[in-house]
């Protein structure tokens, strides 16, 4: 490909992947990247401030899905709908892409600094869904509780789908979390 060619981002983070899956991420240089792209580490460095933001790049995409479905959601949507609504549009972008989320997880799971980038992009999902219920006039702590909430269970639906490639999609596995703990809130408040 020459370096004319459109998608120079999507291009390297690509190039990254398939090269921290083939050669490992501590292995692999910004050099290899750019080479597998067919473009400048020049132009690497104006999109990505070094080889672990390549696979973060989409974060500020995610925060705007699921800020835009929670202020989408219907008014009488509870918060915990309205971030369910989210986090299962969200789920659905993954499912699209399964094996590039799942080889991306494999990298990220493999590194402790990747994994402690990887909480860190969590933590400000959360915080930009509570922001987003905050201005559809939920307050606080139940806009915190419901975007807090729903990524612990995001958290876990995707950990159950990634361990089984077999389950059918992951906004079905998000599902069933949810109802899941919806049952465990229900026995604990009969208890």
């Amino acid at each position: 490909m020459g370096r004319w060619e459109p998608n120079a981002r999507g291009r390297l983070a690509q190039a990254a992947l398939e090269l921290y899956a083939e050669q490992g991420y501590e292995q692999t240089t910004v050099g290899d990247i750019t080479a597998r792209a067919g473009l400048t580490e020049r132009t690497f460095y104006r999109h990505f401030a070094d080889k672990r933001e390549v696979l973060f790049f989409g974060t500020e995409m995610a925060k705007d899905l699921l800020t835009r479905t929670v202020a989408d959601a219907p008014a009488d949507a509870s918060a915990m709908d309205a971030v369910g609504a989210a986090l299962e549009a969200l789920a659905a972008e993954f499912q699209e892409n399964a094996d590039r989320v799942r080889t991306r997880n494999t990298v990220v799971s493999a590194h402790a600094e990747l994994r402690e980038r990887e909480l860190i992009k969590l933590a400000g999902l959360a915080g930009a869904m509570a922001e987003a219920l905050r201005a559809r006039g939920t307050a606080d702590p139940a806009a915190s509780l419901a975007a807090e909430t729903g990524i612990a269970v995001f958290k876990v639906a995707f950990a159950r789908w990634i361990d089984d490639p077999g389950r059918p999609d992951l906004p079905g596995v998000l599902r069933a979390s949810t109802r899941e703990l919806r049952t465990v809130l229900t026995e604990h408040a009969s208890a």
